[in-house]
């Protein structure tokens, strides 16, 4: 197998820890628009969807607020079989999860990895179940997906270059000495991982897709009514062509929302772009910055990352 054999279908969920499972549950069905499961996961987790599948993202009990893994979902069992031979020739471990814990979160086949270089857990996974007849109703936002996640290290670069060569992530733009905005090929979206420069491993943000211009609108004065604090936005991302909104979770966390973003062709997509250094590369409408933004977000470590055995 080579490396265009694997093929992802979507951002499948993103694992976050929590201090407060109330609180973080309230917040993202009241403010953020997310439907909670009446069901709890292993060790009393939240489910939240945002979609026709079984969840978009868990909320876990931790003590330091951040990541705690990211999923993405394959688009055939060959293309998991095609990962795991990447992973073994770059010499990483990566683990089955087991039967009981997949049925839980309501899996097919899994595997987890930790990156090295964020030193984020990745999981992978062949489908996820759909609740038939159980469409997710929006409420406060009519949210499309989730939509991105993007993480930060002092080894983007290296990163990045994992994520392209070794799991056949593309790269849409860059901007240079920065950030690197990365689509899970095929699919389309302009980006559904960034591997951004910062002083240590840490999460930078989450972002949900909104369906119209008037859900940031609607967002900007109910936040406001309910203290919630705004941290960038509105703005305009000149990468994506996103509309953008960013806000903090009970923990201080970034959250974002967008509306709109480029999509690419599976053959014949454009080149990456560079763009030079600067707020101007991140937004066309030159909003203020709050030095909160991306300043909370702990990566939960999953041990070192050995080589996988000769």
């Amino acid at each position: 197998m080579t490396v265009a054999n694997i093929r992802y279908r979507r951002l499948g969920y993103v694992a976050i820890n929590v201090s407060n499972l109330d609180a973080s549950e309230a917040f993202y069905r009241d403010m953020v628009g997310l439907e909670v499961l009446p069901e709890r996961g292993p060790d009393g987790c939240r489910f939240l969807r945002c979609g026709s599948h079984h969840h978009s993202v868990v909320l876990f009990q931790g003590a330091q607020p951040g990541l705690k893994r990211l999923g993405f979902e394959m688009e055939s069992p060959q293309a998991l079989d095609a990962l795991c031979e990447a992973l073994d020739g770059a010499q990483l471990t990566w683990t089955e999860v087991p039967e009981a814990e997949r049925a839980a979160f309501r899996l097919g086949r899994a595997v987890r990895v930790v990156e090295p270089h964020t030193t984020a857990t990745f999981e992978f996974f062949e489908s996820m179940q759909e609740l038939a007849g159980r469409p997710f109703q929006p409420t406060v936002a009519q949210i499309q997906r989730l939509g991105h996640v993007v993480l930060k290290t002092p080894r983007f670069v290296e990163a990045a270059r994992f994520m392209q060569d070794v799991l056949n992530f593309r790269v849409s733009d860059q901007v240079a000495g920065a950030i690197s905005f990365m689509r899970a090929f095929p699919n389309p979206l302009h980006h559904t991982l960034g591997i951004g420069k910062g002083s240590r491993p840490g999460l930078h943000h989450i972002n949900f897709m909104v369906t119209e211009v008037d859900d940031i609108g609607r967002a900007i004065w109910r936040f406001d009514k309910a203290g919630v604090p705004v941290v960038y936005g509105p703005g305009r991302h000149p990468p994506s062509g996103s509309m953008f909104y960013y806000f903090l979770d009970p923990d201080g966390m970034t959250v974002e929302y967008s509306f709109g973003m480029e999509e690419f062709p599976e053959q014949g997509a454009r080149p990456l772009r560079v763009l030079a250094p600067g707020p101007e590369s991140l937004d066309f409408w030159g909003s203020r910055i709050d030095p909160r933004k991306s300043a909370v977000g702990e990566i939960e470590s999953a041990g070192s990352v050995p080589g996988r055995e000769q």
